[in-house]
């Protein structure tokens, strides 16, 4: 009899360290390096600084954190666990950098300052680690809304909450002798808008800049005031740098697709060929809440991309938007990845990508991150509460009966 008293006091004890194991493990990423899709022969770089290291960058998107809007679930459950996997994912993986391309908040066009301030704060509470390292958040659709309702001044005030991005919500930077440049590329989107011409301006002064990095100052300034004029009111510079030889763009919505797709399909990376230029059908999900202002199939228009890619010929490009992991190949052969949600809150696999820029080399390596599916962790309490509520069970019932 005291020895079933002694297994049933120490049954809790036993129920919470199963768990507590269980919990830790699976708040570890799994991670896969994936095979490139372009080909891209090992060219030596030159003048490289033997000093530098390879760098490596974690990369999410769509966090759609609500701040202070936040229910019961999603504060104790999801971020919660949101935070254990960033946590874990900076022991598993050591990055030099985090990016997060866009959609921060769930509905930061609609929020007050005040409310805004309380997604601020519960962003910096879920990267933790992080906060040490290299920092670049760019804008999405749901943190400033659609063209119809853009404003330019919402636009500064959500910018300067961000490490590196100006007024419009653009951003260029270099790391590890690595260039990246990031787009407002809600702004692409809109006609006669301040915000969209004040992005074409970044683009023609990086482009200015990397062309007298590039070819020197004497053959850029030859090139001054010659121009291409193009459809949709662009007018472009005429540009001789090669195709791969710009920095790495980040964006939010993926630029127009023409060309082969790769999209991830339960364990399986698979090819496709959609000539519509908007995401594969197949990899959009169904079945979660709202899209926010733009459907998941928006790109950036394909008068926007031709000239991002006339102006900046990017090394490698990341996006967001989707929802979905996709790599896809553009026709000059330029690389473009899609990063997934990182929430439970639109999918119940989560997950994320590493990118390694390899100091000595042109090849980016890509790794696919998951983390735990919601519904195995659902399963997993169900489960403890339902095995705890047997053993009480059966404990009782094997107890016996004192002497009347």
């Amino acid at each position: 009899m005291m020895a079933a008293v002694a297994w049933r006091s120490l049954l809790p004890v036993i129920m919470i360290s199963i768990f507590m194991v269980y919990e830790d493990w699976v708040s570890f990423p799994s991670c896969k390096l994936l095979p490139s899709t372009t080909y891209s022969p090992d060219k030596h770089v030159e003048n490289v600084d033997d000093s530098l290291e390879d760098l490596k960058v974690m990369m999410v998107a769509n966090l759609l954190l609500l701040g202070s809007e936040a229910g019961f679930v999603n504060l104790y459950f999801r971020d919660y666990y949101m935070s254990k996997f960033f946590k874990k994912s900076f022991q598993s993986l050591n990055p030099d950098m985090l990016l997060v391309l866009g959609d921060v908040s769930a509905k930061g066009s609609e929020l007050s300052r005040t409310k805004w301030l309380s997604v601020l704060h519960q962003f910096d509470n879920m990267l933790g680690p992080f906060l040490d390292l290299p920092l670049h958040v760019i804008l999405g659709d749901r943190d400033v809304g659609e063209c119809s309702g853009l404003c330019a001044n919402s636009v500064t005030w959500i910018a300067r909450n961000f490490p590196g991005l100006d007024s419009s919500g653009c951003g260029a930077f270099e790391i590890s002798n690595i260039s990246f440049v990031s787009l407002n590329a809600v702004a692409l989107l809109c006609g006669n808008n301040k915000l969209r011409f004040d992005v074409e301006k970044v683009i023609e002064r990086e482009s200015v800049g990397l062309q007298m990095e590039i070819e020197g100052m004497d053959e850029t300034n030859n090139g001054f005031g010659m121009f291409s004029e193009m459809s949709n009111d662009f007018r472009w510079r005429v540009n001789a740098m090669k195709s791969g030889s710009g920095p790495v763009l980040l964006l939010h919505f993926p630029l127009y697709r023409s060309g082969k797709t790769h999209i991830w399909e339960g364990s399986t990376f698979k090819s496709i060929i959609d000539p519509s230029g908007k995401v594969p059908a197949s990899a959009q999900r169904e079945g979660f809440s709202g899209t926010g202002p733009y459907d998941l199939s928006q790109t950036v228009p394909p008068n926007a991309t031709e000239y991002i890619f006339h102006a900046l010929k990017p090394r490698i490009i990341f996006s967001a938007h989707t929802q979905e992991f996709s790599d896809h190949t553009h026709p000059d052969g330029t690389r473009e990845v899609t990063i997934p949600a990182m929430t439970w809150k639109v999918r119940d696999d989560p997950g994320f990508i590493v990118a390694t820029f390899q100091r000595n080399k042109s090849a980016v390596s890509v790794t696919y991150c998951s983390v735990a599916r919601e519904s195995r962790i659902l399963i997993a309490y169900t489960s403890a509460v339902v095995l705890f509520l047997f053993f009480i069970v059966v404990s009782n019932t094997l107890e016996p009966k004192g002497l009347s």
